[in-house]
């Protein structure tokens, strides 16, 4: 395998499915096999899930929601994002513990480095849900956060696209897929990885991403034994 250990963000709004909220069992399932495959490699595998197939704070707060609120709202939603994905786990027979950035035990253990380190070290798959635990930062930011932490080789980005283009593939059908780019180029080129804030940590702390198609069955396994699937957002100096 080429990483010993990955942070996977993977995107609330994906477990939908195909419905316009909450969550599909089939989506659960597909992504649970796709994770038991990988950890059945010796992978370690720490995941942040989104919440914006339950509640999304920026929409809340559109919508007349204090902004504070409207956030805690959302990072409630990750956990049971969170929860729903360690029991779709245990169904196909892997170990997994949900860590909070918010204390609520008995829903969950109280989130540490060493903590999860321990779990991911001892064979478990370590979900961290709520966030940073802050408003005004996305999930995008606590994966990046939570890679850094956990000491991850990479951050896997699982969403509905393959990779990153030269401009919204939904949109514009000229636009062309990048197998890796640095990450000035996607400064430069103003395009749209994560937010800029996840962006910046990740160059900031040396922690390459991926950009890859989840929804795509056996895609997190091709990632992980190195094909060129999706895009590398790689450090100026390689």
């Amino acid at each position: 395998m080429k990483y010993k250990r990955i942070l996977l963000k993977l995107s609330g709004e994906s477990l939908q499915g195909g419905q316009n909220y909450g969550l599909s069992p089939e989506v659960l399932q597909s992504y649970a096999e796709q994770i038991k495959a990988a950890a059945a490699t010796g992978v370690q595998i720490g995941i942040v899930i989104g919440g914006g197939n339950i509640f999304r704070g920026m929409t809340g707060a559109k919508r007349g929601f204090d902004r504070v609120k409207g956030d805690q709202m959302g990072m409630l939603a990750t956990i049971i994002n969170s929860l729903a994905l360690q029991s779709a786990l245990e169904d196909n027979g892997v170990r997994a513990k949900v860590l909070t950035s918010i204390r609520m035990e008995p829903i969950g253990e109280y989130f540490s480095k060493a903590r999860a380190i321990e779990y991911l070290e001892a064979g478990y798959v370590v979900i961290i849900g709520g966030g940073t635990s802050n408003p005004y930062f996305t999930t995008d930011s606590a994966s990046a956060l939570r890679g850094i932490e956990i000491e991850a080789d990479v951050l896997l980005k699982g969403t509905r696209v393959d990779g990153v283009y030269t401009a919204d593939p939904e949109k514009d059908p000229a636009a062309v897929k990048f197998p890796e780019i640095t990450f000035e180029e996607v400064f430069d080129r103003r395009l749209k990885v994560m937010d800029l804030t996840a962006f910046t940590l990740c160059r900031e702390n040396g922690l390459e991403i991926v950009v890859f198609d989840m929804d795509t069955p056996g895609n997190l396994g091709r990632v992980l034994a190195g094909e060129a699937i999706g895009t590398l957002v790689k450090m100026q100096n390689e």
